[in-house]
């Protein structure tokens, strides 16, 4: 519920729960028929190792898992020779071997903003998990709950038994859901955020709130030993920014609003035309485009200042590169190969141009918006990988669903914006992995292949550290010695909680759904403003 204090905050959280669609559920995950597994003992063959802990890669090496938890990693032979079997650990009957010689091994990837799909997109969950898994992703943080805790907690319960074919997932909250009557004091805020934790929520997704509230939220949520996340929405980002949240306990940010403004030195808000309208997206979106250009610069004392704080708080930054690149180039995320085959019919009408439909706020965009974000994404990067840089941590998460992003494709398309940033690749890698798992506090389970941690991989046949772009599930393009095209790539195993997943056997299954999508309403991908074929449906809104 709401606090009357706010109007302004009435209409954030009203936004919230129209488009996240928090009081209609998306149709729940079906028993698991996917997947083998786990195993009394499963030996996975002739890897090369990239680890995650910032080592170089390393192999061939052969991965001992029992059940679902990593007990041996053994190198067993040198690059370009044959591997003697004697050295290697021994298969007995009933056992279940992996061959992977030549592959790639990486820990599971962490997505930090998974909404498990929408009603408005039309994105049901076994679409969605299957997008992820069959990208590698065996972990995702639902930040809002958007179909509502108990369903969130129930398909948490059936990923953790393996009931399911989904990633493990981690619920947090959107503040003040499912509360009795509206919360107007810190007394309450405490006492809702009580409830929460009883009710078995993982964390705390914030928007923003009146000042004392949202510190009395935060005390009383780390107290807890929980942990918060916040999109720091502009209606409220004034009373509080990234710095004055992350002093008062939260623990991660979402995208990058927020930070410009607790960068200001010489305003305290925004420069807002004066025919801006927060509820016209357009504007709000577009004047976004121009926050960072705002704040203080590059080296300068307040940059300095701010980021260092951040960093000594262990703040962590999830920035969701790739929801806003539309923003930068429209046609590129428009025009994204995977929408021809995996984009549901429902989700292409959604992320169409409209006045109603959050993130659909192609209204009039074009060159200038395009070139201001760019700034954008200059500044803003620069700010990420220096954050990295000097020790902060840096997650990955896709925000999937909204603005031309499609599940899966968009958590790939975000590693390659990090890596355009100035990661390392395998400082990349790190950030899908082991530094999701501290900021969730599960660096003691997951985020790494290290002995004892569970069992969850990547596994593909090609060399990810030297093109990211193999990890898509369309793969990627290469040209043979034969003046071939062929597409090489894709990520080929899935394991999640030594559950081994053919990971293209999912991407298939998700191509059949789309195709029967399609011709159950006879429906073709046509470009906005563009008539269809003769006979075929497509444009338009829901």
């Amino acid at each position: 519920m709401i606090q009357p204090y706010s109007r302004l905050l009435l209409i954030v959280y009203c936004t919230f729960f129209i488009f996240h669609s928090l009081t209609a559920q998306v149709e729940k995950s079906p028993a698991r028929q996917e997947g083998e597994g786990p195993f009394g003992k499963l030996i996975i063959r002739g890897v090369t190792l990239v680890n995650s802990t910032g080592a170089p890669p390393v192999g061939p090496m052969d991965i001992v898992v029992e059940k679902n938890r990593i007990v041996q990693i053994k190198q067993v032979g040198y690059p370009g020779v044959p591997i003697d079997p004697k050295g290697r650990p021994k298969a007995a009957s009933g056992d279940k071997e992996l061959n992977c010689e030549g592959m790639y091994l990486m820990p599971g990837f962490v997505d930090m903003h998974g909404h498990i799909g929408g009603q408005a997109q039309g994105a049901n969950a076994e679409y969605v998990f299957k997008l992820w898994l069959g990208h590698g992703i065996t972990t995702i943080r639902d930040p809002s709950c958007g179909n509502g805790l108990d369903w969130v907690l129930e398909h948490r319960a059936k990923s953790e038994r393996n009931e399911i074919t989904a990633p493990r997932i981690k619920a947090y909250t959107v503040f003040g859901q499912g509360a009795k009557e509206p919360i107007s004091t810190p007394e309450q805020a405490r006492a809702w955020v009580q409830q929460n934790a009883k009710r078995g929520a993982d964390g705390i997704k914030f928007f923003g709130a009146e000042p004392n509230i949202f510190r009395a939220a935060l005390e009383e949520n780390k107290k807890l030993g929980l942990r918060s996340a916040c999109h720091h929405a502009q209606l409220e980002v004034a009373r509080m920014n990234a710095l004055a949240t992350a002093k008062a306990g939260l623990t991660s940010l979402e995208h990058w609003y927020g930070l410009p403004e607790a960068l200001f030195d010489d305003k305290t808000v925004q420069n807002y035309p004066a025919n801006y309208n927060y509820g016209n997206e357009q504007n709000r979106f577009e004047e976004a485009g121009n926050l960072w250009q705002q704040a203080a610069k590059p080296g300068t004392d307040r940059w300095n200042k701010v980021m260092d704080e951040l960093i000594a708080l262990d703040f962590t930054l999830d920035p969701t590169f790739n929801i806003y690149e539309a923003n930068r180039e429209l046609m590129l995320a428009r025009r994204a190969e995977w929408h021809d085959d995996y984009t549901m019919p429902s989700l292409w009408r959604f992320y169409g141009p409209s006045r109603i439909s959050h993130g659909s706020y192609w209204h009039s965009w074009g060159t200038e918006q395009e070139v201001a974000w760019k700034k954008n994404y200059q500044l803003w990067m620069e700010f990420i990988n220096e954050y990295k840089n000097r020790g902060g941590r840096v997650t990955a998460g896709s925000d999937s669903g909204f603005i031309y992003q499609l599940y899966g494709f968009a958590y790939i398309r975000e590693l390659e914006l990090l890596r355009e940033s100035g990661f390392h690749p395998l400082e990349v890698i790190r950030a899908a992995t082991l530094k999701g798992a501290e900021a969730l506090g599960m660096a003691d389970q997951i985020g790494s292949v290290e002995i004892g941690k569970l069992a969850d991989f990547v596994i593909i046949d090609q060399n990810p550290l030297a093109n990211l772009k193999v990890l898509y599930g369309t793969g990627a393009i290469h040209l043979n010695d034969k003046n071939e095209v062929e597409r090489v790539g894709g990520v080929t195993y899935t394991v999640k909680d030594g559950v081994v997943y053919d990971a293209k056997k999912l991407l298939a299954d998700v191509r059949k759904m789309v195709a029967d999508a399609k011709q159950k309403e006879n429906f073709e991908i046509s470009q906005p403003g563009v008539a269809p074929k003769p006979g075929k449906i497509s444009g338009g809104k829901n």
